[in-house]
């Protein structure tokens, strides 16, 4: 029953931990020294960027209409299979 004496005594101990913590300091972007120029994108790197970042893009489009061509021949031979009929030869 010593606990219902006290019911907010770990309340009040919360609080007065609370209030012995240090606020956060603040953190301050740093200046850019006024001696250097700040840097400017050139077009030509702009294009080399969005190239690299397009190749990858591309290939994988390649790939992805690949795999759905193959997918549909595949679909048709087995219909093919399950019908009786016999498959349409490959490539053609």
């Amino acid at each position: 029953m010593p606990a219902n004496r006290f019911p907010a005594l770990p309340l009040l101990a919360v609080l007065a931990l609370a209030a012995c913590s240090p606020e956060p300091t603040p953190v301050e972007p740093t200046p850019v020294p006024e001696d250097e120029p700040t840097p400017q994108v050139v077009a030509g790197d702009a294009t080399e960027l969005r190239d690299a970042i397009q190749a990858p893009q591309d290939k994988a489009r390649a790939v992805e209409d690949t795999l759905m061509q193959a997918a549909d021949a595949q679909r048709e031979a087995i219909d093919a299979a399950e019908s009786g009929e016999t498959a349409p030869p490959e490539g053609g």
